[in-house]
């Protein structure tokens, strides 16, 4: 009997392609997981195979973005699913991961599953003291990933941002940028929210995106043309007094 095999993507670029994923998942004779975002994540994925009695699961990462993180995330999360699956009690298989990342179809072609090495379970956890305390970013940049803005160009808008913050050398202690479900003001797509500002843009572009950095996360002057009006709930302001 065939190993079953994960394809796994490893950031919402993937979440985001689903049929991309699915071609290049049935060329291996693999099924889709997701480290991130999508589902099933890969440790649904794991648990399933393992209920159903499989011995040894491959894992192969899928990038077909630039903002994954690296292959040994795969392993961290996979090691720390096959530690508490021991610690359960409940049948464990044997996790192989490939040593290479799928970025294109091209790939393929190149043999991914060539080399694999198996999850040891003394791989690095999931925590980390740089990772206990909410961090100080004067910004907190959300670019809607729903189905609509990522059909519109959300994920494209996600690279360009985060890779112009890299060149302009603003970490994530300055500004934040998380990648989110539907923001619902769909037609607007892409849609991006600045907080703790409570400013709203739509239909933002990668283009847009040196002038929405330099004017709003750096100088706070809010980028009127891209700026979306923000509707007030008629309960926002507390409750009404009852009439009389």
């Amino acid at each position: 009997m065939t190993d079953p095999i994960l394809l796994v993507g490893m950031s919402a670029r993937e979440a985001a392609a689903p049929d991309r994923m699915t071609a290049i998942a049935a060329t291996l004779g693999a099924e889709v997981a997701h480290l991130q975002v999508g589902d099933p994540s890969l440790s649904a994925a794991l648990t399933r195979l393992a209920d159903g009695g499989a011995d040894r699961v491959v894992l192969l990462g899928a990038s077909l973005g630039t903002l994954a993180p690296a292959n040994s995330w795969l392993r961290r999360v996979a090691a720390h699913w096959w530690r508490e699956r021991g610690a359960a009690g409940a049948h464990r298989p044997e996790v192989a991961v490939a040593t290479t990342l799928v970025r294109d179809e091209s790939d393929l072609e190149r043999g991914p599953l060539d080399v694999t090495r198996p999850i040891h379970g003394n791989e690095a956890g999931l925590t980390s003291e740089a990772w206990e305390d909410v961090p100080g970013h004067r910004h907190h940049v959300l670019v809607c990933r729903g189905p609509r803005c990522s059909a519109r160009g959300g994920d494209r808008l996600t690279e360009a941002l985060s890779a112009h913050l890299r060149r302009e050398g603003i970490g994530d202690d300055t500004v934040l940028v998380t990648g989110t479900a539907c923001q619902f003001p769909c037609n607007r797509a892409p849609v991006v929210t600045v907080q703790p500002d409570d400013v709203w843009y739509g239909a933002v572009q990668p283009d847009d995106v040196p002038e929405l950095v330099a004017e709003h996360l750096l100088a706070d002057r809010p980028v009127d043309r891209l700026r979306l009006p923000r509707v007030r709930s008629s309960t926002a302001a507390g409750p009404s007094t009852p009439a009389r």
